[in-house]
């Protein structure tokens, strides 16, 4: 007897062994459907977690090469600069 014909005639709680069988294949389904969901979510996040230390870290190197860029330039404008007013005035 299926569960369906137990319900429909009346005996509830009458399970046979396919019931039981479709029951647990049943859970087993739905347990590795939340856990491929849970997997899933976790390695989304850790990919976005990645990519933002990615970004971050070469926002941070482009920042350092400015200012290293920058340094050099205001060092050769002020070193030009003086070796020009050197030259000038004493020469």
């Amino acid at each position: 007897m299926m569960l369906t014909e137990a319900v429909f005639t009346g005996v509830s709680s009458y399970r046979t062994f396919s019931d039981w069988a479709v029951a647990v294949v049943v859970l087993v389904a739905v347990v590795v459907l939340v856990v491929a969901v849970v997997v899933a979510v976790a390695v989304i996040v850790v990919v976005m977690v990645v990519v933002v230390v990615v970004v971050a870290a070469v926002a941070v190197v482009a920042v350092v090469v400015v200012v290293v860029v920058v340094v050099v330039v205001v060092v050769v404008v002020v070193v030009v600069v003086v070796v020009k007013t050197f030259v000038v005035v004493y020469w």
